[in-house]
């Protein structure tokens, strides 16, 4: 299946001109799943890829920079006449706020359902499910991980021809784990079919801290977008406020052995080339993505993870 990472809004708390608050759209097969949702992601998708019907919507906190998109959104579906239910996913917490939000968007045409996940918890899906791990700010927050199902190893038909199978449904039968009939007797799928291959795994960490947990869960991932918010000169501040250096976000990614970095939630006092300039002293595989970029991650036999830059803009 097909795995990308559109990113909607890569700003800080205050969104500017150029970049709005947090919101990652993945694109997982037929699947859309919605990570925070900024003050203004409904605006940002019309500019983009459209105002997509999302199936899933995981908020990482409960600080505004990260859901006032929601009201907006959820109350544009109705007007839409969506019909299929949303459901919303978010650390304990997620009930409470939904009570207060509900005086803003109303009553709704639609089924909410509401999942508060308690650590460790995941939400699974076919091929592959979305973990939670704690991470390290100044409330309860989550990160998330998207990590997709072990794959079967190739398939080698040139050796199962070798053994007597007939070449067409009973290639099927053994790529799909059956016992098929031989010149020499049975065919088993471990005699043509090589080592299961690992899956993909994207990491999304919300606003932390750099911390174990972060580590653990990214490990050997395909991309992992991460906060770094501060500078070098700034790692104070950035500890006092739970919040990342753009090179402490680095050295994670590099520990970890990630295969690309994101930066997002970048200050805006800061250019944000000079923030990135200082994660690539530690890590070569770190970009600072804008609004509308995308982020491609093929199987990893078929290459590594590419940033397309302004991949999602909509056509002038």
């Amino acid at each position: 299946m097909d795995v990308s990472v559109v990113f909607l809004g890569t700003g800080g708390s205050v969104p500017t001109a150029r970049r709005a608050t947090a919101c990652l759209l993945a694109r997982v097969g037929g699947e859309r799943l919605l990570f925070d949702c900024g003050e203004g992601s409904q605006r940002q998708m019309h500019r983009s890829i459209g105002l997509v019907q999302v199936d899933e919507v995981y908020i990482t906190h409960y600080h505004a920079d990260h859901y006032l998109g929601l009201p907006g959104l959820l109350k544009t579906y109705d007007l839409q006449a969506r019909e299929r239910p949303l459901r919303i996913v978010g650390p304990p917490g997620l009930e409470s706020l939904f009570r207060v939000l509900g005086r803003i968007f109303g009553r709704l045409s639609y089924e909410i359902e509401l999942v508060e996940l308690g650590e460790g918890e995941a939400i699974r899906h076919d091929g592959y499910e979305i973990r939670c791990f704690p991470v390290e700010h100044r409330m309860a927050a989550y990160g998330y991980a998207l990590v997709e199902d072990r794959r079967p190893g190739r398939f080698d038909p040139a050796l199962a021809t070798d053994l007597g199978v007939q070449p067409g449904p009973d290639f099927g039968r053994l790529q799909a784990g059956e016992v098929v009939p031989g010149d020499g007797g049975p065919v088993r799928p471990e005699q043509v079919m090589g080592d299961p291959r690992r899956g993909r795994k994207v990491v999304i960490t919300g606003d932390t801290a750099p911390c174990e947990m972060t580590r653990v869960a990214a490990h050997e991932a395909e991309l992992l977008v991460h906060d770094g918010s501060f500078a070098d000169d700034e790692l104070a501040r950035a500890a006092e406020t739970g919040h990342s250096t753009a090179r402490q976000a680095a050295e994670l990614a590099r520990d970890a052995g990630v295969k690309l970095l994101a930066l997002v939630h970048v200050s805006s006092r800061y250019d944000v080339r000079d923030v990135l300039a200082q994660a690539r002293e530690v890590f070569s595989s770190a970009e600072a993505p804008r609004d509308f970029d995308v982020v491609e991650i093929p199987f990893p036999e078929r290459g590594e993870p590419r940033l397309i830059e302004g991949g999602a803009r909509a056509p002038a």
